[in-house]
């Protein structure tokens, strides 16, 4: 008897960004309460879709501004994933995670998607991130990008 097998889709079709903004001698996390039917109530990162034309990272700048109206930010590819799996749909989300820091002179303007926000220290971030798998993403950005200095590889915007 043959048996058949199956792949199960993986689908890119959005990003997340952890925003860093250094408090005194510390960065901090920013960590929005979504206010939307999708994860109501629930802390989160910034995430979105990709919209057509853009890449991975000009979408990321964009979901920044949209969501926190925060539009200087330094951004780098982390290169870790948010992923998850739809047993509904029966597929794997994957969606790369950006790494940007924001200067001290930029505020927070939600949008319509997000009820408060709070800069977090790291712990309070990992106690509070709502999605199993975020505080793995929290932990990675924390030794790679706050202990560490990012190499220019990582940069996610062209210079130019």
């Amino acid at each position: 008897m043959n048996r058949v097998e199956y792949e199960i889709p993986v689908r890119c079709r959005g990003i997340a960004v952890v925003l860093l903004k250094r408090f005194e001698d510390e960065y901090r996390v920013l960590l929005l309460r979504r206010s939307t039917p999708v994860l109501r109530g629930l802390w989160c990162y910034i995430g979105g879709g990709i919209e057509a034309g853009e890449t991975s990272w000009e979408a990321a700048i964009r979901e920044v501004r949209e969501e926190t109206g925060i539009t200087k930010v330094d951004l780098y590819n982390s290169n870790k994933f948010d992923q998850f799996y739809s047993s509904a749909d029966n597929y794997i989300y994957l969606a790369p995670v950006f790494v940007g820091y924001v200067n001290d002179d930029q505020d927070v303007a939600l949008n319509h998607e997000h009820s408060e926000y709070r800069w977090m220290t790291f712990g309070e971030a990992i106690d509070s991130a709502a999605i199993p798998g975020n505080d793995e993403v929290l932990r990675f950005v924390e030794k790679h990008f706050v202990k560490r200095t990012p190499t220019e590889w990582l940069r996610a915007v062209p210079k130019g």
